[in-house]
């Protein structure tokens, strides 16, 4: 599974994976975020269905891979790429 979106570096903005489908029924009961350099993860959540990263800086023109890794409240683990490309908005 993965995902792209656009961001402007200037931005600080919050990005979200619905993890609903793949969950059939089962709930998040921890997510983690993981970051590359370049970019600064300002917050980060989860319900029992979404994982939220709230996102600023990065440089212009570069792409950054994020990785979201839940573990479910019945002990299953998925992990979820969230690709930001840096461009002006």
């Amino acid at each position: 599974m993965s995902n792209i979106k656009i961001k402007d570096p200037q931005a600080l903005k919050d990005y979200v994976i619905e993890w609903e489908d793949w969950l059939d029924g089962d709930t998040i009961a921890t997510s983690t975020w993981t970051a590359p350099a370049g970019i600064t993860v300002e917050n980060e959540s989860s319900t029992q269905t979404t994982a939220t990263i709230w996102l600023s800086g990065g440089t212009l023109g570069a792409e950054y891979a994020l990785v979201n890794h839940i573990i479910t409240a019945a002990g299953r683990e998925q992990d979820q790429t969230l690709t930001i490309r840096i461009r002006s908005r």
